[in-house]
């Protein structure tokens, strides 16, 4: 049973989706197709859906065929940018349709504000992350003292409307990741919320992350106002 609310911010209505059932990937990726369309139609709210999957991989445009290692899930070409990811049970996944078109056209502010809300969420945690030049995703310290992967980001921008999102492992079954090269790096681990500790239920993580969403809608509301002013 998914749990909506409605707000009302600077640039009109937007919809937050929650999901406590886990969604079979296709069905969420139709769904943000259909919404991506009636966004850009100006027949929809803007939506943040919050959900799990069913486990699967998925490809993104950058995908190598050689990092699909152990295909023992659905493997679904996703049309975000990167390369392979592992959604299921115990991972938090964010999904964002917004409309850039009022929000500013910077991409690259987009997904900035992205890591930006994940990595203040996670503080809230006691988790210690940050991004890392040259590497896309969230990182963190691993409990061998090495550096891993905590959240993951792939974005598609049709028609300056946005798809997909983000992914935090709150305590997911970590071996799924070994099917696949996640993201194409090989020489950093992954991790979760629960290996460093935290016992986060998707109800807690939401929470924090939704009232953690305003500093994410101020910046993109910055971005929007730089280039209205250029």
């Amino acid at each position: 049973m998914a749990s909506i609310a409605h707000q009302q911010d600077g640039f009109g209505p937007m919809e937050w989706r929650r999901e406590s059932a886990q969604i079979p990937y296709r069905a969420a990726l139709d769904e943000m197709e259909a919404r991506n369309a009636a966004v850009s139609a100006g027949d929809a709210a803007e939506l943040i859906w919050l959900l799990e999957h069913l486990p699967v991989y998925t490809a993104g445009t950058s995908a190598d065929p050689s990092e699909l290692v152990d295909p023992r899930f659905e493997v679904v070409e996703a049309g975000r940018g990167g390369r392979y990811t592992y959604h299921g049970p115990g991972q938090r996944v964010g999904y964002l349709v917004l409309d850039l078109n009022k929000r500013g056209k910077d991409v690259r502010c987009f997904v900035h504000a992205i890591e930006g809300w994940v990595i203040d969420t996670l503080g809230d945690f006691g988790i210690d992350s940050w991004r890392a030049e040259g590497r896309v995703g969230i990182w963190t310290q691993d409990i061998d003292g090495r550096e891993a992967k905590v959240g993951a980001i792939g974005v598609r921008v049709r028609r300056w409307v946005t798809m997909h999102g983000f992914s935090v492992n709150l305590d997911p079954d970590l071996s799924h990741f070994g099917g696949i090269v996640p993201c194409g790096i090989e020489e950093f681990g992954v991790t979760s919320m629960a290996r460093l500790g935290k016992q986060i239920s998707p109800q807690e993580w939401d929470e924090a992350l939704i009232a953690r969403s305003q500093s994410f809608l101020d910046a993109l509301d910055k971005s929007a106002r730089k280039a209205r002013a250029t």
